[in-house]
């Protein structure tokens, strides 16, 4: 990488590290990035999953106190996550790349469709709840198992391309557990760091090879400063333009895929 790509894959990885603390897609702006500067795709999953991992910690933490009295929804997800992670990763090493270059294109579009349908989602999730979130029932068996399906599959996608998996996350809890969404975000942060640490551990133990570590390197200090920042001031930040941003670096990156 030239100077200039170095500094530019730097401050990606600060937006996506602020991005996935607050709304869960920052994978959009640093996958896009890297195909870019000439990354082949799945390096620059491999690459970015594992860089990632240091501003998923920094978001879990500056959300840790949202977390308080999860422990029994927590302890079903986090298995889930695991496991589901696993299958992703083993996916995406065995698949053959044709495979990836033909879906990561629609799975990009499917994730931008997602940010830009974000608050009508939330919307939604809010009108199912009604007042349980305030209430906070106990999960019942068939809620509990709902959520073990859901947060299972979404580890398989998010071990296999990461992007939009916290949005996943947010809708799907939305729906299945009464809670508020500052909760339900915290949730989110540390499935997402269950997912990442799986599949960064995975790829530099049977994928070493794969691995371009100046982006790994880069994207680690970046989303490390990005998700304190996510943390403190991510909820000051306008919506509507953190996912005017995502889409426009998401369509860029879709572009240099296809074209």
């Amino acid at each position: 990488m030239t100077t200039w790509e170095m500094i530019v894959v730097l401050l990606a990885g600060i937006g996506a590290g602020a991005i996935n603390t607050v709304v869960g897609t920052g994978t959009l702006i640093t996958f896009p990035t890297l195909v870019g500067f000439g990354l082949p795709p799945v390096t620059a999953t491999i690459s970015n999953a594992i860089g990632l991992v240091a501003g998923s910690v920094s978001g879990t933490w500056g959300y840790r106190r949202e977390l308080a009295g999860q422990g029994r929804q927590l302890r079903w997800q986090i298995p889930a996550s695991f496991c589901g992670a696993i299958v992703g990763c083993w996916l995406l090493l065995h698949l053959p790349e044709t495979v990836f270059n033909a879906v990561v294109p629609v799975l990009l579009i499917g994730a931008l469709i997602l940010v830009a349908m974000q608050p009508r989602l939330q919307r939604w999730a809010a009108a199912r709840r009604g007042g349980e979130a305030a209430r906070r029932p106990p999960l019942s068996p068939p809620r509990i198992a709902a959520m073990v399906i859901a947060t299972f599959l979404i580890g398989i996608y998010g071990g296999y391309f990461t992007a939009a998996q916290g949005i996943m996350l947010v809708a799907a809890l939305g729906v299945i557990v009464p809670d508020e969404l500052q909760r339900t975000n915290a949730v989110k942060n540390l499935l997402a760091l269950v997912v990442n640490v799986v599949a960064a551990t995975t790829y530099t133990l049977v994928a070493f090879d794969r691995i371009n570590w100046t982006a790994v390197g880069l994207i680690a200090a970046g989303s490390l400063f990005g998700g304190v920042l996510g943390a403190r001031y991510g909820r000051r930040l306008s919506p509507t333009m953190l996912r005017a941003t995502i889409i426009v670096v998401g369509l860029i990156g879709l572009w240099r895929l296809l074209f």
